[in-house]
């Protein structure tokens, strides 16, 4: 069972397709880039502010896109493909760089 529960009018509800939904919004979490106020929608956008923040890539798992900083022992994995690209990894993205991202929510109609 997937979808959302939209509380409405007293009355607790699945919808299983939000985007479809009538006069529904639907909101989704989007990494900002503070400093110029950018959402990232693609990773050759975010690979860039990384590596100006100190991340170095690694290149030793072929299914993952993975920085480390030195000194830390903080690592970064993403998925490979941008689709796959979830809140979780936005959020350690902000966990890492607390001054340069944020997750704001996006609606969209």
């Amino acid at each position: 069972m997937s979808g959302v529960w939209v509380f409405k009018n007293g009355v607790l509800r699945l919808v299983e397709n939000p985007a479809n939904a009538p006069s529904s919004t639907v909101r989704r979490k989007v990494l900002l880039y503070t400093p110029t106020n950018e959402i990232i929608n693609s990773y050759s956008s975010l690979v860039p502010k990384l590596t100006s923040l100190g991340w170095e890539r690694y290149y030793e798992d072929p299914n993952l896109l993975q920085f480390h900083k030195r000194p830390s022992i903080d690592l970064i994995s993403l998925p490979r493909d941008f689709n796959q690209f979830k809140s979780m990894h936005m959020y350690d993205i902000v966990l890492k760089n607390r001054e340069s991202f944020r997750v704001i929510d996006m609606q969209t109609s």
